[in-house]
């Protein structure tokens, strides 16, 4: 048996480290959260340094925040063979409590790059706003305490500067979610805990059974934020593999969060793919609406519904769906066993995709991202939906100001 064989977790010393250029301009990098055992924001930042980010770069960059009182650092553990990274943050005592406009405030005033400052907002307005519901009280009256409030400032943060150094986008795996209660500062909560359930609003999740808190608030805020897809792995060029450890010990799983760090696999402008179409005519729409999400959770790159006319003059749904070829068989699959069709249509294409890259403006909102796509004649510029969508939640204006206001920020600069 090899002396790594075990799993419970104690200091090694460090072996050879990550190595991981920093993102270039028109970077296309993604990060793909494997996130088997759940989430927490100390998990995921310790993954990221873990897959190669220098912990010095986020300590310097969280110490344009202003917030003091507070180090990291990492150690190596062990869990189940596997070598990982644990992020121990301290945190001195007499911390006073934050709001979230206090912390918004903060982040605003730092000078994070125009990216990971974006990315911070974007996760703790929605982590405030998770809070929120759960408390009934007004968005900026959400209270972060002490430390509770220094430790999710660095986890948040630092994710973000990671990202931000990498140039990477996010995809995730669904969340597990274990069973039981937990004792909070407000009282015993049932699992998963209220304000992490709300904060993965939107996001595909699923109960295993086991009585452990698998989802913190922070992770499942940086996950709902940050995930741009969920679903199995993409096809990527591995660059790294960066594990980030959690605290406790797990019965039936090493207590590990994966980050797979790598550029998609087909980074030409031109590839083959397949179009899946089915028409049906007995399906109702409820179960349609199902559908469509499962085969974008399952790796499709679109999905699409439209109205037919059918046989006997029966209206029906046309079901359509963008895939790469090796998605193609499964979501096939998915098609004729979530669907009332007894068979699909398939048919090779080639699709065109100009080059991206990602551009921060400065708004009277505050940061927004544009996506811009461009090939040199072809030229799109889009802001981000949901970055624009948590400046007008929080700003409390039109979403259409807000695009209209990125836009012609973008068009000045």
């Amino acid at each position: 048996m090899s002396h790594l064989d075990h799993d419970h977790p104690h200091e090694h010393a460090r072996g050879e480290a990550r190595r991981i250029d920093r993102a270039t301009a028109g970077a296309a990098r993604i990060v793909y959260l494997d996130c088997f055992s759940g989430i927490a924001g100390d998990m995921t930042l310790a993954a990221l340094v873990d897959a190669g980010v220098p912990l010095d770069h986020v300590r310097e960059e969280l110490g344009s925040l202003g917030v003091t009182g507070w180090q990291i650092a990492t150690r190596t553990i062990v869990r189940s063979g596997i070598a990982a990274t644990k992020l121990d943050v301290e945190v001195g005592a007499g911390q006073p409590e934050r709001t979230f406009s206090e912390i918004r405030s903060i982040i605003e005033g730092s000078k994070l790059a125009d990216g990971a400052r974006s990315r911070a907002l974007q996760v703790f307005e929605r982590l405030g706003r998770a809070e929120a519901r759960v408390h009934r009280v007004e968005l900026d009256d959400v209270h972060f305490h002490e430390v509770g409030a220094v430790d999710a400032i660095v986890d948040v943060c630092g994710t973000a500067v990671a990202l931000d150094w990498l140039g990477a986008r996010v995809t995730s795996a669904p969340v597990p979610h274990g069973r039981g209660f937990v004792e909070a500062r407000h009282g015993v909560l049932p699992l998963p805990s209220p304000a992490a359930l709300e904060a993965l609003e939107g996001v595909p999740v699923y109960g295993v059974d086991l009585e452990a808190e698998l989802v913190t608030p922070t992770g499942a805020a940086i996950v709902g934020a940050l995930a741009e897809s969920f679903g199995p792995l993409p096809s990527l060029r591995i660059e790294s593999i960066g594990w980030g450890a959690g605290t406790r010990e797990l019965p039936d799983r090493p207590n590990l969060l994966r980050a797979i760090v790598g550029e998609p696999a087909l980074s030409s402008s031109q590839g083959t793919h397949f179009v899946i179409e089915a028409n049906v005519d007995d399906m109702t729409p409820e179960i349609a609406g199902f559908l469509l999400e499962r085969l974008l959770c399952e790796g499709a790159l679109d999905v699409w519904l439209g109205p037919v006319q059918m046989k006997k003059g029966r209206p029906g749904f046309l079901v359509g769906v963008l895939a790469r070829a090796v998605d193609r068989e499964r979501l096939e699959t998915v098609l004729l066993s979530e669907s009332t069709t007894i068979g699909v249509r398939r048919h090779a294409v080639e699709r065109r995709e100009l080059p991206r890259s990602f551009e921060t403006v400065e708004t009277r909102y505050g940061p927004i991202p544009i996506k811009v796509a461009s090939d040199g004649v072809a030229h799109n510029a889009v802001p981000e939906f949901e970055a624009c969508k948590s400046a007008a939640l929080a700003y409390r204006v039109p979403l259409k100001d807000v695009f209209a206001e990125a836009i012609a920020a973008y068009h000045r600069r």
